[in-house]
């Protein structure tokens, strides 16, 4: 098992998931006062923006009550199932991008290797294959949270059969939950931990706690280096 980076913000029922696009042409709905209008104003075509909303609807209940004719010509308002999803929306947003801030390692080390950009360099950690344009002494190399992953060390793939090279064997030492992602630290020998970032349902299935061993991967892609000034 392994804990891949899924962190579009979104809300799911019954396989239908409604993310920011969904979001988005609810509020115009309101704002406009009919389906249509929204439509138009958000620059899409009336048929894909009513089948959307039927889509929606068998999923997560009625959500635009819609009134033709009479004086005013007809329209369109969001029902009170709309308004509450739409909030729970926010409350998913907020608590993903309140875990996922300023969600990055930084590790020091020292080049020891290089062929051409890709270096590969000594840590308190091991050996990291990295990105470093410049620099033959020492560096630091950054690691973003979301190229991370997890795995249980009974399913851990060998080198030869994964594209992320850099592995090492840790423990969990904190995890940090929201309604959908949890920012997870692992202790992989150097001065300071290595984070990630899983979804809540990856954090459950591979029982993410502390003092649990993992391993953790990551491609030398996704890692950066710098010369330290």
């Amino acid at each position: 098992m392994d804990a891949r980076p899924e962190f579009d913000a979104y809300v799911g029922s019954d396989g239908v998931t409604l993310d920011t696009r969904d979001v988005a042409l609810l509020r115009a709905i309101d704002d406009e006062g009919s389906l249509s209008s929204a439509a138009e104003s958000l620059g899409r075509s009336y048929a894909h923006a009513q089948r959307r909303v039927v889509e929606l609807e068998d999923a997560f209940g009625s959500l635009v009550e819609r009134q033709r004719g009479g004086t005013d010509g007809g329209g369109s308002e969001l029902t009170e199932a709309a308004t509450e999803l739409l909030a729970t929306f926010e409350r998913v947003q907020t608590s993903f991008e309140g875990v996922t801030e300023v969600a990055e390692t930084v590790l020091s080390g020292t080049v020891v290797e290089r062929d051409g950009e890709l270096a590969t360099v000594e840590t308190d950690a091991g050996r990291v294959r990295a990105l470093v344009p410049e620099g033959d002494g020492d560096v630091y190399l950054t690691l973003r949270a979301d190229a991370v992953t997890l795995t249980d060390p009974a399913d851990a793939p060998t080198p030869e059969h994964t594209s992320a090279r850099n592995r090492f064997s840790g423990t969990v030492t904190s995890v940090e939950t929201g309604e959908r992602v949890a920012r997870v630290t692992v202790d992989v020998g150097a001065d300071d931990p290595v984070l990630a970032l899983v979804t809540e349902d990856s954090r459950q299935r591979l029982a993410l706690e502390p003092g649990r061993d993992v391993v953790v991967s990551f491609k030398a892609t996704a890692t950066r280096g710098v010369p330290v000034e």
